[in-house]
């Protein structure tokens, strides 16, 4: 039986109009034809017969054609979905998952602050207030979304499940509060807090929830999502409030979505006015600002629990309690005021004022739309590498600005580390760190190791603090010690001079190497001194390993930005992060800007190219090539296979899978979604939902995140995919970008150990993962506005690729997805420097690259230009332009260079390690031949009758006088 998905059919609809079309053409004709015979417009009766019968075996041809070509074209997705097999997870799976996710909880949950010993709690009874504790955050709307297949562990649950028993009256008051929220959707984010004012407690909820214990837990949660970013101003960003009383609002004008509302105060008042030991838990990835927190006393503990997944908030329950000891640091700096951050001003919608050449009307919203802009102004200045650089030159005051440091993080226990002597030989830097447990309870420490790099006052920009490396010890008990080893390569501490040398430079100096228990406070340090700066610029000496030497590509994306500079103790401070001067685009922006209003591919076409072989009979078969070189000379053989159809049906069709190539026994594989988790969004199958990546980098231990790439890997066997839309490693640049949940963290080398760590794993399965979005995504904002992002070389090499690059040099990655947005004046997905020059020819990448939705973003996205330009599949579920229209030689080459790409990722997947897989043919495609061959016969059959008939109505009348028998 088919179990047809309605979100199938809504996908292809648009699609079946050429074939509905082309159908109702020829039906036409056949009435036509018809009526004509009827009004005796042909003279010869047998003629007039033979046309009419011809003209509905012409109905009845037509019929099965269009049919045909509808179900074997747009509605094969839809029958092939309908009539698959629906994999699931296994059982043992579903139990392996589970506990995963609650270990990478354990470690992912960082104490912030627990003044007096306040936990673990005292007693096993605990007020839990705050309307987020009924309605906490798991992951993040859009592809953060979880699946409602399995069971979902609730915060309060979680604390059940730890022996905490909880105050059923508070929870009852915010779920009847709470009763008529709207459902947060797919792209449906409701920014609004329904706090229950604190007039609805009433004086005998307050007495008995006193009498019931004297711990207080309040807990604050905050959401995020695909799409949107949050808001910087809950008035001006036109908040939809909701409330029970006339006389209070949330927020007051300037208020922004990171800090408490009005009500959450008035409820913090109340609750600290009737509990003296209250522990405070905020639910959410976006660093918060807690700049309230002197106000209350009474708050003795601060606890952070990122996103949870569906099992991971069993691990709040057993922090609390004292079962389990707080190992997590944080991902991410948290400052006292954020509208006080370097990017403030410089993130959001900021529209051109003078591109009315460039407009478009988007065939997804039916909106016009013009280009937009974001300026990175801060540069290399991202996170703590601001607030510690600015620190030490006098810019700001650190405890004044600063609440929590990036890599801050409590435990029940005390330790000590001890770092030994520093060598330095053959370009490696290394060293031992002891960790010793000083306390009196089992607990894991960090250790983080950074270095301050000799800066010259205008030089090439610098942070003074720069994390290098880090490890995670084992349990260690009371008065036990570990003894971990650090080491990195001296090229690690080099900088990219974007000005000058063009290139990476490792200057002489004296590099200051230390161990810090965050990135404020350092334990010990010591000097390594390099004798001779070392420029990275040629092949033969190149910077980690890149297969050609960098240099600059990206000199168009600086564009006419005034960037952040550590000189004169960042004397330009104030123009630099001040919001856009202008809105408008330069001149010579203009002339570089690309959108599919003034795009020709023929203008790009090479009059020198020669037609690639297409449609050889060379036996080649995918299986063939698994494991073999994406060099190898067989390859030739199999894409001189390929028609040209075939490899646009390839390129074209990438959404959520690839296509099969039944000529090269290429079958169709199915690709997920999913930061957290795999969602198949077609059969409608999902598996365990994880916690979100900024908890995983909250653990700051790469072995649970490569377990995670394993258990990802093994999800994937269960539910028969190949490729996973994951992970994504965009920076943390600023706290209000609306996918922070999906991003690891503000730095870039965190980013890279975690997202290294679990690709290789994937990828050793035989499972492809799109490491995303690849690049400078780091904003929902305007993301399919033309979007144009402007940066320097130096913080794009620095910050924002180091991440994808340790994904493909570490982590083996085969697959990539492009981003949105634009690099200067071209489209990510379009951008050669991008896509060939450092991802391929640098990098030494090999496989595909899939853009990010197709959907109808028309107002960029065509395959034509990308496939010119390294992006090769078309992330797809439409026609729309997606298809390769041109032809030409030039055209056909970049067809069978993305063919290759995609086959090569392909062939190495795990469908491909046993040989070339079985494919069972689908019931609906069996009936569909039969019902071909059944036409055939009928028609054949149908034709000779009539041919007969007309025959003998041709044959001349012999009249017979009367009585000539009788001669």
């Amino acid at each position: 039986m088919l179990d047809i998905n309605m979100a199938d059919v809504a996908a292809v609809m648009g699609s079946l109009v050429p074939y509905l079309v082309a159908a109702g053409v020829i039906l036409v004709l056949a009435v036509i034809v018809t009526f004509a015979v009827n009004k005796k417009t042909v003279k010869s009766v047998s003629a007039r017969k033979l046309i009419h019968s011809e003209s509905w075996l012409v109905v009845l041809v037509a019929v099965v054609v269009a049919v045909s070509m509808m179900v074997s074209g747009p509605l094969s997705t839809i029958l092939n979905n309908a009539s698959a097999k629906k994999y699931t997870l296994s059982s043992s799976t579903v139990a392996a998952a589970n506990k995963l996710a609650k270990d990478v909880q354990s470690e992912a949950i960082t104490l912030l602050q627990n003044d007096d010993a306040n936990l673990p709690l005292k007693t096993a009874k605990a007020n839990v207030f705050g309307w987020g504790s009924t309605n906490p955050v798991y992951g993040g709307t859009g592809s953060g979304s979880m699946s409602d297949q399995y069971p979902t562990v609730s915060l309060l649950d979680g604390l059940h499940e730890a022996g905490i028993k909880t105050n059923t009256e508070l929870s009852k008051l915010y779920t009847d509060y709470r009763a008529d929220r709207p459902e947060v959707g797919m792209f449906n984010v409701d920014w609004t807090l329904p706090e229950v004012p604190a007039s609805n407690y009433s004086d005998d909820l307050i007495k008995d929830a006193k009498d019931f214990s004297d711990n207080a837990i309040v807990v604050i949660t905050r959401v995020g999502g695909e799409g949107t970013d949050l808001p910087k101003d809950m008035k001006a960003d036109g908040v939809t409030y909701h409330n029970n009383s006339k006389d209070y609002e949330d927020f007051q004008k300037g208020d922004h979505f990171l800090q408490l509302s009005q009500t959450e105060k008035n409820m913090l008042d109340l609750v600290t006015k009737n509990f003296d030991k209250v522990t405070l838990v905020y639910n959410g990835a976006n660093a918060f600002q807690f700049d309230f927190l002197d106000s209350y006393p009474q708050i003795k503990s601060v606890v952070w629990c990122p996103p949870a997944g569906q099992t991971g908030f069993s691990a709040l329950g057993e922090v609390l309690s004292g079962k389990l000891n707080p190992s997590g640091k944080t991902s991410d700096t948290f400052v006292k005021d954020l509208t006080a951050t370097p990017t403030f001003n410089n993130v959001g919608n900021f529209t051109y004022d003078n591109v009315d050449e460039f407009a478009m009307t988007s065939s997804f919203s039916g909106a016009d739309v013009t280009p937009t802009f974001v300026n990175y102004v801060e540069g290399i200045y991202v996170g703590y590498k601001f607030y510690e650089t600015a620190a030490e030159e006098g810019l700001i005051d650190y405890a004044a600005t600063v609440q929590y440091p990036f890599g801050y993080g409590l435990s029940y226990t005390k330790f000590t580390q001890k770092m030994g002597d520093v060598s330095y030989k053959n370009g490696k830097i290394s060293f031992d760190v002891t960790v010793t447990n000083t306390g009196d309870q089992a607990g894991r420490d960090v250790v983080e190791a950074y270095v301050n790099p000799p800066y010259t006052n205008g030089g090439i920009e610098k942070a003074s603090a720069n994390l290098m490396a880090f490890d995670k010890t084992d349990e260690l008990k009371p008065g036990e010690s570990q003894t971990l080893s650090i080491e990195f390569d001296d090229d690690d501490m080099a900088s990219y001079d974007y000005q000058n040398a063009k290139s990476w430079v490792l200057e002489q100096g004296d590099y200051e190497v230390s161990i810090r228990s965050d990135s404020h406070t350092v334990l010990e340090e010591r000097t390594v001194n390099v004798p001779k700066t070392i420029t990275y610029d040629s092949d033969s000496n190149t910077h980690d390993g890149d297969q050609t030497a960098a240099t600059n590509q990206f000199d168009d994306a600086a564009g006419d930005v005034t960037y952040l500079s550590r000189a004169d103790h960042f004397a330009n401070y104030s123009k630099a992060t001040a919001a856009p001067a202008s809105l408008s685009m330069s001149d010579e922006a203009k002339s570089r800007f690309v959108n599919n209003g003034n795009y020709k591919a023929t203008d790009h076409n090479d009059d020198s190219d020669e037609m690639p072989t297409t449609g050889a009979k060379n036996g080649v078969r995918l299986a063939d090539l698994t494991g073999k070189d994406y060099d190898d000379p067989q390859w030739n053989k199999l894409l001189d296979e390929l028609t040209v159809d075939d490899m646009d049906n390839l390129i074209a069709n990438g959404g959520f899978g690839n296509a099969a190539i039944n000529s090269i026994g290429k079958i169709q594989l199915v690709d997920a979604d999913g930061p957290a988790a795999l969602n198949n969004n077609f059969t409608g199958i999902g598996s365990i939902g994880f916690p979100a990546a900024t908890a995983f980098a909250c653990t700051w231990n790469v072995d649970l995140a490569q377990r995670f790439g394993e258990m990802i890997a093994q999800m994937a066997h269960d539910m028969h995919i190949t490729g996973w839309y994951a992970p994504a490693v965009n920076i943390h640049r600023n706290a209000f970008a609306g996918r922070t949940f999906e991003y690891f963290s503000e730095d870039s080398v965190l980013s890279a150990a975690m997202v290294s760590s679990e690709v290789g794993a994937v990828q050793k399965q035989g499972v492809y993962a799109f490491v995303k979005h690849f690049a400078l995504n780091d904003q929902e904002t305007n993301r399919t506005n033309m979007l144009c992002t402007w940066s320097n070389e130096q913080a794009i090499r620095e910050i924002y690729l180091k991440p994808f690059e340790a994904a493909v040099k570490d982590g083996h990655a085969t697959a990539m997805m492009s981003s949105f947005n634009y690099i200067g004046t071209t489209y990510s997905g379009a951008n050669a420097h991008l896509l060939q020059n450092v991802l391929r020819d640098e990098w030494g990448f090999h496989g595909m690259v899939v853009t990010d939705y197709f959907g109808n973003y028309d107002l960029f996205q065509n395959a034509d230009q990308e496939i010119r330009n390294g992006n090769d599949l078309m992330l797809a579920t439409l026609d729309v332009t997606n298809h390769v229209s041109d032809r030409s030689a030039t055209s056909v080459k970049a067809m069978r260079n993305a063919a290759h790409n995609i086959l090569y990722a392909t062939a190495n997947s795990w469908m491909y390690a046993n040989g070339e897989p079985d494919v069972d043919t689908p019931l609906w495609r069996v009936a569909m031949y039969v019902v071909w061959g059944v036409t055939a016969v009928l028609f054949v059959g149908l034709e000779i009758v009539a041919i007969r008939r007309f025959l003998v109505r041709r044959k001349p009348v012999v009249t017979v006088e009367a009585g000539e028998l009788d001669r």
